[in-house]
């Protein structure tokens, strides 16, 4: 029995740890939060001019704010950038709504480049292969069609990159829109992934997801472009990497990303959760174990069985308490990065968070169940490491 007992104090010794250390994480993104985000950056007079950004958007179809979302790369406050738009098919929607805002914004410098070019498994990556090839400044910016900027985002952007930065991208989060698939989304990007974001950033660890990000273009060149990366999905995790691996900083700024896709379903969400969960499994193996451990009912249960073992305390009272607490800084947590009141009401915004805590363990057990990835068109098989190689369909004889 000895062994069996010491088996047991060790682990709930581990989990009581784990717990704590979850503790931390919040305390680290709430203070982290309020002081890194949400800075008014002024445009001043330098002897040094602002450097030149080529922004690539890979664009595939039309959604109802797409408009509004490109219009709002057009009337950036910034001296010099240019719009590279990348789209893979000729009778795509998007080139004729792309050439409306050209012709409306004459003095902006943008250019269509239709066609992609195969270099890997990433459709992304094979997209924008002719819009970076051409691209002409020292700054590359991918940004995804979903995004809608504010006047000063991009030079919000270039303030960050400091002279030990290679990478500065925007930290995730959502525009405000209606119903329950929009709140979810909201207090998805505002807790979960805003928590492990802020958290990564102050220590430094590579939490990026590239959906809007700047880097140097010469440290890109360096390793051969971004159709060195076309082997990986997740090509803004290895973007990140490659910095990292040789000494660069990687930095979030101090304006989120506003996410504003024109299609916002729950379905939708779950299964974009559900491809970036196995992204992540394939690239950092470790998560298998961890994560599942970081969800506020998964870890609530096991440290209430530790603290019960260990200090005989009762499980029912500090499992109800763990989750109340957990609840209350997620509030506060989704108010700093929303910098001000959200656009849903408190109950609202308990019912989309206790869905969202029950269903993301269950997400993750579905990623890992079925570990083929499904993306817009094409499936894709993912190897350790990160390689992808893409299924073709069977052909029937």
């Amino acid at each position: 029995m000895a062994p069996m007992l010491y088996s047991l104090y060790g682990f709930a010794i581990f989990f009581f740890i784990f717990w704590c250390g979850k503790w931390v994480v919040h305390l680290i993104a709430l203070f982290y939060g309020r002081v890194k985000l949400h800075k008014k950056i002024i445009q001043h007079p330098v002897e040094v001019p602002y450097p030149g950004v080529s922004i690539l958007k890979p664009l595939m179809g039309v959604d109802p704010h797409l408009f509004g979302n490109l219009e709002s790369f057009f009337t950036m406050s910034y001296p010099t950038y240019e719009l590279l738009f990348c789209i893979e098919d000729d009778i795509d929607p998007s080139i004729m709504l792309v050439k409306r805002l050209q012709e409306k914004y004459p003095n902006v410098d943008s250019k269509i480049f239709i066609g992609g070019e195969r270099v890997g498994v990433n459709p992304k990556i094979n997209n924008m292969q002719p819009g970076y090839r051409a691209a002409k400044h020292e700054l590359i910016m991918i940004s995804d069609s979903g995004i809608r900027m504010k006047e000063d985002t991009l030079l919000d952007m270039v303030h960050h990159m400091k002279d030990n930065v290679g990478l500065v991208h925007q930290m995730p989060f959502s525009s405000d829109r209606e119903g329950f698939a929009g709140t979810l989304e909201k207090i998805y990007f505002g807790t979960v992934q805003a928590r492990i974001y802020l958290a990564a950033d102050f220590v430094g660890v590579n939490c990026h997801t590239g959906m809007s990000t700047i880097m140097r273009k010469a440290l890109i060149d360096e390793v051969g472009g971004i159709k060195a990366f076309g082997c990986y999905l997740a090509e803004d995790f290895f973007f990140a990497k490659s910095m990292t691996d040789r000494g660069w900083r990687i930095s979030i700024c101090s304006q989120p990303a506003w996410q504003n896709s024109g299609i916002c379903e729950v379905n939708s969400f779950q299964a974009r959760l559900t491809r970036w969960a196995k992204l992540r499994v394939a690239m950092v193996p470790y998560t298998i174990v961890f994560e599942p451990l970081s969800e506020c009912m998964v870890i609530g249960g096991i440290a209430s069985w530790a603290v019960s073992f260990l200090f005989n305390l009762d499980p029912l009272v500090f499992y109800l308490v763990h989750i109340l607490v957990w609840f209350l800084l997620d509030w506060i947590l989704l108010s700093i990065i929303q910098n001000g009141s959200v656009s849903f009401g408190k109950f609202d915004f308990v019912v989309g968070w206790l869905f969202r805590e029950f269903s993301g363990p269950c997400l993750f057990v579905r990623a890992l169940w079925d570990p083929v990835i499904q993306w817009r068109t094409r499936t894709y098989r993912l190897k350790w490491g990160g390689i992808a190689e893409e299924l073709k369909p069977k052909v029937k004889v």
